[in-house]
């Protein structure tokens, strides 16, 4: 089954809980842990993958916090599933070159080929922005 490890959806869910707000806002992790749901255990390690990634800013200390490195419509799904899957994939054999004697005239291969190529595409458009965007509509509907 293709999907998303558990990191990854931890990591979309900070990127939303930043992207949510004015640009420069600065949030706590504590805040964002909480608002999203996210454990403890985890969140510093998804905030350092993060920061690694050139997707935040990080700023330690008392008044410290974190906050989106980029505007929200330069961050999109498929760079942050590239940077925290190894290998994210509809299947092995469309990147496994050499391991299948078919991989040439076989067309499940190809069409699973056209399957990632759309997933792809599809994660390539969809910004933080676009997220943020149906992020509110979502909540006007639920308190309309």
């Amino acid at each position: 089954m293709l999907r998303i490890n558990r990191q990854t959806d931890y990591a979309v869910r900070v990127l939303l809980a930043l992207a949510k707000r004015p640009p420069e806002t600065l949030l706590s992790t504590a805040e964002v842990r909480e608002e999203m749901l996210i454990p403890k255990s985890v969140s510093l390690r998804v905030v350092a993958d993060l920061a690694r990634g050139g997707f935040i800013h990080t700023f330690p200390g008392r008044d410290g916090g974190i906050k989106l490195a980029h505007p929200p419509e330069k961050i999109n799904l498929l760079q942050v599933t590239e940077h925290f899957e190894a290998n994210f994939s509809i299947s092995e054999c469309i990147h496994a070159k050499g391991d299948c004697p078919f991989e040439e005239t076989c067309p499940v291969r190809r069409r699973w080929a056209r399957l990632q190529k759309v997933i792809t595409t599809e994660l390539e458009n969809i910004t933080f922005a676009d997220l943020r965007q149906d992020a509110l509509a979502l909540q006007n509907l639920t308190t309309a």
